[in-house]
């Protein structure tokens, strides 16, 4: 939401993109580049008003959705890199070099350990591991100081330590 009158010079008056009329209200929004009265932003689907203070909105193919509806449309994030399950738009997810996985399914190749976020891991050969069980560990701390958090440890990156 936008404070009008927050200068305390009040700005020429703007055209509401949802019933075209001039904006004169104390509070304005913003959305998809254009000015809405607060009762004027509605969801596409269930007109469902989206000018209440909290109120998700989302925007896709030029429509203007809440939460339920964008969910109901566009619910889908993917398949899960290691299960290969869909992964709901609402879901918390971890992802690797771009790909995505359940929270229960983000766990070491080796062990079969849970990763956390914030965990260190490494993703070799499109296999992830964990700290303890990466592949070459003990030729690596041997030679190397250790990674930082999080780190993610790519093929190229693997064989030039493996090599050194």
């Amino acid at each position: 939401m936008v404070n009008s009158q927050a200068s305390g010079v009040p700005p020429a008056p703007r055209s509401c993109a949802g019933c075209g009329g001039k904006i004169a209200d104390r509070f304005l929004l913003f959305s998809m580049e254009r000015y809405w009265h607060t009762r004027c932003l509605k969801c596409s689907c269930c007109q469902a008003q989206l000018g209440d203070i909290g109120t998700t909105c989302y925007s896709k193919g030029g429509m203007i959705l809440c939460r339920s509806d964008y969910i109901r449309l566009f619910g889908h994030s993917g398949a899960c890199s290691a299960c290969g399950q869909s992964i709901p738009a609402n879901e918390m997810v971890m992802r690797a070099q771009g790909n995505v996985y359940h929270l229960k399914c983000f766990s070491c190749a080796t062990c079969r350990n849970r990763l956390m976020p914030g965990d260190r891991f490494h993703y070799i050969n499109g296999n992830i591991f964990c700290e303890h069980d990466r592949p070459g560990a003990a030729l690596l701390s041997s030679h190397l100081p250790p990674l930082q958090s999080s780190s993610v440890l790519t093929d190229q990156k693997k064989s030039s330590l493996v090599n050194y």
